[in-house]
This record gives structure tokens, sequence and C-alpha cells, in this order.
């Protein structure tokens, strides 16, 4: 039934376009009650798209998309918490804010960064608040890693020959099989962002031609 459901799903994605790029093959539809926008996962963030990485995984659009709603900043120092470059005055989708201490700001990108660097200690950078904070962070689409933090690991990194080397996708599409890996293209191997335990070939997981992360079901 898995292999089944995975090809209509396929099926179905090849017949909807995406409202970003407006290439065929969006896998993704809003689930805002009566929005029809679809889009492909590697172009949520220049549609400023939301996807929630828990519970049901919901996406949606950038019109439906869920907003933070924070008080006015207690100081006036535009500058991201985490790379310290300059963030926008008000919240967005590339700017973002700490609900706790209603003052921390800092880049989607920075926050995602450390999300999964941070692991299972993730919590504002700022007042280091951890269970609100992280609710909201998964809620605005922020992807969160159950490993230890990195800078924790005493584990070596593995010799470049023990690489994982195969698709994991449910249905691997690649004529040359699972272990058939290109430099570049559909059939390039792209491990996952968290654990790089597991990999994919782009077109197996509709991720079109963008090099933007990916992140497997486990993770």
């Amino acid at each position: 039934f898995l292999v089944e459901d995975t090809r209509c799903i396929i099926r179905e994605a090849a017949k909807k376009s995406c409202f970003i790029c407006y290439k065929m093959g969006a896998s993704i539809t809003c689930c805002h009650t009566g929005c029809d926008r679809a889009f492909h996962l590697p172009c949520a963030p220049d549609g400023q798209c939301v996807t929630q990485y828990f519970g049901a995984y919901r996406s949606f659009c950038r019109e439906h998309s869920p907003q933070q709603t924070l008080q006015l900043r207690p100081s006036q120092d535009n500058t991201c918490v985490i790379c310290l470059d300059t963030v926008e005055d008000n919240i967005s989708y590339k700017t973002m804010g700490c609900p706790a201490c209603q003052d921390a700001r800092f880049h989607r990108q920075c926050i995602q960064a450390l999300a999964l660097h941070a692991g299972i200690a993730f919590r504002c950078p700022s007042c280091l608040n951890q269970e609100p904070f992280m609710m909201e962070m998964l809620t605005m689409g922020i992807r969160l890693s159950k490993s230890a933090p990195s800078w924790e690991s005493d584990q070596e990194v593995r010799p470049s020959d023990q690489r994982h080397s195969r698709c994991d996708a449910a249905m691997c599409l690649c004529p040359g099989g699972r272990e058939h890996v290109e430099k570049e293209g559909p059939w390039q191997l792209w491990l996952c962002s968290s654990c790089a335990a597991e990999g994919t070939h782009p077109h197996c997981f509709s991720l079109g031609n963008s090099t933007y992360s990916w992140e497997c079901n486990t993770c």
C-alpha cells in the first residue's frame, strides 16, 4: 500500500504547478480551507511559505502562513542576536523574534541553523527560554533536531569513503537503482541535513533543482 500511495502522490503532484517557480510537480498544497496553491518544498523559502515539521505536518502559502504577534521591543537594537548583522525593523518571514523575552530578533536562516546544531538544547539565544520559544519556532516552520548538541558530540567525523551512499526514498525512481549517484542533476545524492544517515535523489523526493537542504522523515 505504501508504494501505491507514493505513486498516487507522484501522479497528483505531476498535475500541479508550483505557484512560485511555475514548474510542474508541486507536491505540497496549502492546508488553508479554500486555498489551492501548491509548491515544491525547495521553493518554499523563496515563496515565504511555512511547513510545520510536527503533528500533522501542515503547510501554508505566504498568504495563509502563521504570523508572530510580538509587543514593541524594549530596545531598538536592530541586530540579529546570532550573527549580529542588521535585521528588519518589523517582524516578517525573514525576521523573527522570541515570544518570551519579546526583545530578541534573529534572521530565519540563523535560527534554523541554530536549531539543527543545538538539537535538544535548542532555546532562545538571548533569554534562554525553551518551552514557549520552541513551540513558537515549530509553529513558524523551524525544523528541530532530536540529536544532542553538535558541540557536545565526541564522535569523530567519518572518512569520506564511509559517507552514506544510497537513496532511501520510499520509491526510488532512478533508472540506475538506489546506489547510482551522479555529481549533479536529479540523480545526485542529498544527505539529511540533521543526521546525514539517510539520503535521497532530488528527483525521488520532488526536490527540483534547488540546493536547499533536505531532512529525512526520522529527523
